[in-house]
């Protein structure tokens, strides 16, 4: 596991998910920034210029999905790390953009640990 401590955005709907992953990764020593839905990480995004990863679930109530949120962040900010994750749609990796990472549901926190190195790195 990297040393390297990062800003991360988690973006996803249910509370119990978002509530865990925020407890796992200010354990080891991440800031951590949460969002019930894409319109309030776009809020977020927009104030706040030290975020440095964008963990998303893909499907979740409001005007965009995980990945129309993981487009809008590649637009608005090239250079910020994306975790997209989902229990029901399976992405192609080869398909995704640069510095953006598809951790299938359910994960380990050790796999989203991981893949925050990979995207900050």
């Amino acid at each position: 596991m990297s040393s390297k401590k990062s800003v991360v955005l988690i973006v996803e709907d249910e509370a119990e998910i978002r509530f865990n992953t925020l407890d796992a990764l200010e354990e080891i020593g991440h800031t951590v920034l949460e969002a019930a839905n894409a319109d309030e990480a776009i809020i977020l995004l927009r104030n706040r210029q030290d975020i440095e990863v964008v963990f998303t679930d893909v499907n979740m109530a409001g005007s965009m999905d995980g990945l129309q949120l993981a487009r809008r962040v590649r637009a608005m900010r090239p250079a910020l790390g994306v975790i997209i994750t989902s229990g029901l749609v399976r992405l192609d990796p080869m398909l995704l953009p640069a510095r953006t990472v598809y951790l299938p549901k359910p994960y380990q926190f050790s796999d989203l640990f991981a893949a925050i190195d990979r995207v900050t790195s």
